[in-house]
């Protein structure tokens, strides 16, 4: 018989996956502060702005290898591992007839707090695309681990692919840009196609290696009041939110999706499989991703952020951070499995319980500290760690103590009670103490997102 589908409660969700997904939401800001902090373009080249040298650039170096890519991963990992949790509880308590209709409003809402965020906070959020990707990934749900990983393999070769022939390409127009140029400081005449070809690379140039005025032009806005922080945000947001769904940018997304369907369903990410499994997929992807990730970087620090040499160091971006992230997850397992640090991986297993709502409060922090305190562009590279580690010490201190109190965070709360169409109980009661006559608990089931 089918009993009431509702969100997951405190005692049946997945500790495990609460600890990643608090290591994820965290580790997450460590990349997205330097779009808070600085012109955009200095998230992948500190020239910039910000300074490139010394501990500047050590700094760099240290985010690209240990963050870049890889939080991002381990969050869409297990967002796509959500999917299968929510669609599985409905499943084991006969609940399967509920389920798209649960599943699409949760989408949809999320959708909506995705554009919210975006506009209001963060140029740079992942909520909304999450959500485009979420209404394609419930018609995979039921498809086996190798199906979900060999989706997962076609999706990361052809970025691969398309990141080669960017980077060719990208080779080709500078070509051409630098005959034109000297034909034209020659004094002669141009053609039509060679005029384009000198258009063509100063636009490019005109985002990836701003001038002085668009510097300017970009604080201005970031720190000249609500209006232009939204147009600020809104001249990033056409390019991300007008991506087409055939987007190689959604495939970034689509294919730790895919993993994290994967990955739970075989049991890696509850923690179900050996030490020496976590152990050996730790090993391999380390050995994988670290030498590609300094292969990257040697290419891009040998031609000093080029524009150029940014694209052929994205040649290796995606198996670079997909080696990373699994390791990630196989030492985040490892970690638990030992026992050791209980403390702190009980705070972020909280932090990860309280995931939404510490993700926006991020953006709510960065926000106040470099558009309404006026900090933007006004930091070198290292001293925005210092908000970082000021951010996670608050989220890691507050989780724990909300969840004495309340059954969940603020938004998680909202988005409960909207997906369910029903307002979900939020204060954590008093036990009362032993009933007169107690009732069985029931089974522990598996968690949604």
């Amino acid at each position: 018989m089918a009993t009431a589908f509702a969100p997951v409660q405190a005692q049946q969700r997945i500790q495990n996956i609460d600890f990643l997904r608090g290591c994820a939401v965290l580790g997450i800001l460590a990349m997205n502060i330097a779009g808070f902090a600085f012109y955009p373009a200095v998230y992948s080249d500190p020239t910039i702005q910000g300074g490139a040298q010394g501990i500047n650039l050590y700094t760099f170096l240290a985010a690209a290898i240990l963050f870049d890519g890889k939080m991002r991963g381990l969050f869409t990992l297990l967002f796509g591992a959500g999917i299968c949790l929510l669609s599985g509880r409905a499943e084991q308590r006969g609940a399967s007839s509920e389920i798209a209709d649960i599943y699409y409003r949760r989408t949809l809402w999320l959708l909506l707090l995705g554009v919210a965020h975006a506009f209001l906070l963060w140029w740079g959020e992942v909520l909304y695309p999450y959500a485009v990707c979420g209404l394609m990934l419930f018609a995979f749900r039921r498809i086996s681990p190798k199906g979900l990983l060999i989706l997962a393999s076609i999706l990361c070769a052809l970025l691969i692919a398309g990141a080669s022939y960017e980077a060719y390409d990208s080779g080709q127009q500078l070509e051409k840009y630098n005959a034109a140029s000297k034909l034209k400081k020659s004094g002669a005449r141009l053609t039509e196609e060679q005029e384009g070809d000198i258009a063509k690379w100063e636009e490019t140039l005109k985002f990836l290696k701003p001038n002085a005025a668009a510097l300017k032009k970009n604080h201005d806005l970031n720190t000249g009041g609500f209006v232009k922080n939204i147009k600020a945000r809104m001249e990033m947001l056409g390019y991300f939110h007008h991506a087409p769904l055939y987007s190689p940018m959604l495939w970034d997304f689509l294919i730790m999706m895919f993993a994290g369907m994967a990955l739970l369903k075989t049991g890696v990410l509850t923690g179900q499989r050996s030490p020496a499994f976590y152990a050996a997929m730790a090993a391999a992807g380390l050995a994988i991703g670290i030498p590609l990730h300094l292969l990257q970087l040697r290419i891009i620090l040998t031609g000093w952020f080029s524009v150029v040499s940014q694209s052929w160091a994205a040649t290796a971006y995606e198996p670079a951070r997909i080696a990373m992230t699994f390791a990630y997850v196989a030492l985040g397992m490892l970690l638990l499995k030992s026992g050791a640090l209980q403390g702190l991986t009980r705070a972020l297993a909280a932090t990860g319980q309280m995931a939404l709502t510490n993700y926006v409060m991020q953006s709510v922090f960065c926000t106040l500290v470099f558009n309404v305190l006026g900090w933007h562009g006004r930091l070198q590279r290292h001293q925005v760690y210092y908000v970082v580690a000021a951010i996670w010490l608050v989220e890691i201190v507050w989780s724990p103590l909300w969840l004495r109190y309340f059954r969940f965070g603020p938004l998680e709360w909202a988005w409960r009670s909207l997906t369910y169409w029903t307002r979900q109980p939020f204060r954590i009661q008093p036990d009362p103490g032993p009933a007169l006559c107690p009732h069985p608990e029931p089974p522990i089931e598996p968690q949604e997102a």
